[in-house]
């Protein structure tokens, strides 16, 4: 899966089961009473005040985290 700053959470969280732990560890939180929070990882991400660079950086660091199979 590709993710780019216009992917949901949604899709992330589903394809990349690992991303839920490395957002809260970043500090957004994207599962809200068990159900993804809706939008877009740059959504989620300038609601916390992250530049631009550091949101590029966030995507770049969850492409690389273990997709599933």
């Amino acid at each position: 899966m590709k993710i780019t700053k216009a992917t949901t959470v949604e899709d992330v969280i589903t394809n990349v089961p690992l991303s839920v732990k490395y957002l809260c560890d970043k500090g957004i939180r994207c599962i809200k009473c068990g159900e993804p929070i809706w939008g877009t990882i740059e959504d989620l991400a300038k609601e916390k005040g992250l530049t631009s660079s550091e949101i590029d950086a966030l995507v770049v660091d969850l492409q690389n985290l273990p997709t599933r199979n």
